[in-house]
């Protein structure tokens, strides 16, 4: 029988010996299937053994640039394979990625930058002026182009040694912050790697498969896909955004995986596909966001594509999962968008106290699971208000029926879903607060056909003489075009209804715009 002493080294061997990390399964499938196809982008199309050995020589550059494990490396482009290239280098040397939204105003890019401290900066032609504007201190700047290929070709294709334990945070994606400007949130190699089992588990993903990335990679869904994709001998098809041709040509000509259709982009595909009469070779499933897709729409997408439409709800934070197994049936408009529990996790619906509410009760989201995140990075106080009691608070409000399913009631944090892209009200009540003219403003949602969801300000004025093309340019100079509100209405400071603390009612608000 084993001494304590030699069953806690027992336990730590098993520990070591049993760890596994992105960067290391890439190199697996490299071993595996060489010649499989990995990347393909811009008409090039790359194998597991060639996707590797770039890997490899860009670790070495990183490696050679003074950058140690835990320390961060920025990316700064429109999808390409490079990104990809960056994500496992990052895997293999312990290095954890900084995914910068090129959407942001030049404010809330140096935010981010400064939030994570990055040493090198990788960033596209495309957007290098912008990057150069940026008083950012990153160090190296490496432009993609014939700056990064020729650091690649100085630098050996051998395998590097591997920099990286599962906890190690591999990939930093910026969620929108309730104070106004973004939180990091940092995904570990176990998270991903929980994520890739979920996809497998919960949907049906094999190494058959092709995923056509062209929501931006610096979004969870794009990242955390390609990432299961390439980690088990699947194919990732890389579109510069939504980009209707090369999209299409994608859906004929492979097997798909996971089709990510949106709000925004629905009408336009269904119009283009009839107009073509496109005939998908094969989709497992498509979608995401279902509440905000009109059920008619639906419908008509699920049958043109021959797919079932993803019923999901989850998050950057949790990954798909907690309640995304769900799906609808092709061709159907649903009656019943109500949501089904995942692998791989647990969950409780609490009230303010943390208490578990009953069936038929409103309740917040209290998670665990693998595929959860690591917090926000240097962000200890939002952390710690998250984390707290042993259990993650996704912000967001569920009602448990007798059936098993769950219906989405609304955000603890009010939060506006416009064409994929979450939306803080805070971010622009921020803003139009800041003009002395402004007496008081609070932002809601509304309903748009083409976005799901838009932002909407109304506005309490102490002087008449503002307009609302004003604050519109205010808004230009300060944020981002997504998050900019579609409409402004003006109102009296007594017309704006409150509660007993002075607090403006949001959803007494919204209900004018219905």
């Amino acid at each position: 029988m084993e001494t304590s002493k030699e069953a806690q080294a027992s336990l730590q061997m098993a520990a070591q010996i049993g760890r596994m990390t992105v960067g290391e399964l890439l190199r697996e499938q490299a071993r595996i299937r060489p010649e499989a196809e990995a990347v393909a982008d811009r008409g090039r199309t790359l194998t597991y053994a060639e996707f590797n050995a770039r890997v490899n020589r860009l670790t070495h550059v990183l490696n050679g640039a003074g950058l140690r494990p835990g320390e961060r490396v920025a990316m700064l482009s429109e999808n390409r394979s490079e990104y990809l290239e960056l994500a496992f280098a990052a895997a293999k040397a312990g290095l954890i990625v900084c995914a910068l939204n090129w959407r942001l105003t030049p404010a809330e890019l140096l935010h981010c930058i400064r939030l994570t401290t990055p040493g090198v900066l990788v960033v596209s032609e495309r957007f290098a002026h912008m990057a150069a504007a940026l008083d950012h201190d990153c160090g190296l700047v490496i432009e993609l182009g014939a700056d990064y290929d020729g650091r690649l070709a100085a630098q050996h294709a051998s395998e590097p040694e591997i920099g990286a334990e599962p906890e190690s945070g591999l990939v930093i994606i910026y969620t929108s912050g309730t104070t106004g400007m973004p939180k990091g949130a940092l995904i570990s190699h176990r998270a991903e790697i929980a994520r890739l089992h979920v996809n497998c588990l919960d949907f049906d993903l094999d190494r058959t498969d092709t995923f056509v990335a062209w929501p931006p990679l610096f979004h969870m869904v794009s990242m955390d896909q390609s990432i299961s994709l390439l980690s088990i001998g699947g194919k990732v098809v890389i579109i510069d955004g939504f980009d209707i041709d090369p999209l299409l040509e994608s859906v004929e000509r492979d097997r798909q995986w996971w089709l990510v259709v949106m709000p925004g982009m629905i009408e336009p595909l269904i119009r283009e596909m009839r107009a073509r009469g496109t005939r998908p070779r094969g989709i497992k499933r498509i979608g995401a966001m279902a509440d905000l897709v009109p059920r008619a729409q639906l419908a008509e997408i699920t049958a043109l594509l021959q797919a079932p439409y993803a019923n999901t709800f989850g998050s950057t934070e949790t990954g798909l999962p907690p309640l995304s197994g769900g799906r609808l049936a092709a061709g159907e408009a649903p009656s019943d968008l109500g949501k089904i529990q995942n692998s791989l996790c647990t969950f409780r619906l609490v009230d303010p106290e943390d208490r578990d509410v009953p069936d038929g009760t409103p309740g917040e989201v209290a998670f665990r699971g693998p595929t959860l995140f690591s917090g926000y990075w240097n962000a200890p106080e939002a952390t710690a208000r998250d984390f707290r009691n042993g259990w993650f608070h996704m912000g967001d409000m569920f009602i448990r029926r007798p059936d098993g399913k769950y219906d989405f009631v609304d955000r603890v944090k009010y939060l506006i879903k416009s064409g994929g892209e979450n939306i803080y009200p805070a971010e622009i009540e921020r803003v139009l607060l800041a003009d002395h003219r402004v007496a008081d403003a609070i932002v809601v949602r509304a309903p748009d056909e083409t976005w799901g969801e838009v932002p909407v300000a109304v506005i309490a004025r102490n002087d008449e003489a503002l307009t609302a093309q004003e604050l519109i340019e205010l808004c230009k100079r300060n944020l981002a075009g997504y998050k900019r509100p579609k409409a402004i209405r003006f109102v009296s400071v007594e017309e704006l209804p409150r509660s007993t603390t002075g607090k403006i009612l949001r959803h007494e608000v919204e209900r004018w715009l219905r």
